[in-house]
């Protein structure tokens, strides 16, 4: 927790950085680098993190953001079954595909999918859910881009919820 005090603070430590174009000198502060603890430290990585999947693991095309999360009663679950995040990421995966495909009328083509699973809401309640970053379209087995009208959010929450609970029946958790 100390570090998390000292973070930014010039009297703990700095660095000199200098710009090579324009000489312009400026003062660093050191962080703390705790992770999700120091809000500053905590946003670099964020920005960091994005910054990476924008320009290196992104196709350049549309993107949009689908966020599903768990019913109350079934949340507590993962809190004591962390593998269940990552079964639950692969509902999140073949759902959001099968819907795809459905619009767009063919099996052979693939959305880009990136999957965030955060265990925690706003208010550091526990809320286990999956922001995804969803391609506006599919990929052909030939890398031809297919543009996706609208996703049927009824549609595709229906699909959630029946795969949740598909997943969760046979371990008993329902």
């Amino acid at each position: 927790m100390s570090a998390f005090l000292k973070c930014g603070d010039l009297q703990e430590g700095f660095a000199r950085v200098r710009c090579p174009d324009c000489k312009h000198e400026m003062f660093v502060a050191y962080s703390c680098k705790q992770r999700c603890t120091c809000p500053s430290c905590h946003q670099k990585r964020t920005l960091l993190t994005a910054i990476r999947v924008a320009e290196e693991v992104c196709f350049p095309v549309a993107h949009r953001q689908v966020v599903l999360t768990l019913p109350k009663r079934l949340r507590v679950h993962a809190r004591f079954d962390r593998k269940l995040l990552g079964k639950l990421s692969a509902c999140a995966w073949i759902c959001i595909k099968a819907e795809v495909q459905r619009l767009l009328g063919r099996d052979n083509v693939v959305p880009g999918m990136i999957v965030a699973i955060q265990t925690h809401g706003q208010l550091l309640q526990r809320n286990p859910h999956f922001h995804t970053l969803l391609t506006c379209g599919a990929f052909t087995p030939q890398g031809e881009f297919l543009e996706l009208p609208e996703l049927d959010m009824a549609r595709l929450e229906a699909a959630w919820q029946e795969a949740v609970f598909a997943l969760d029946l046979p371990e008993g958790k329902v």
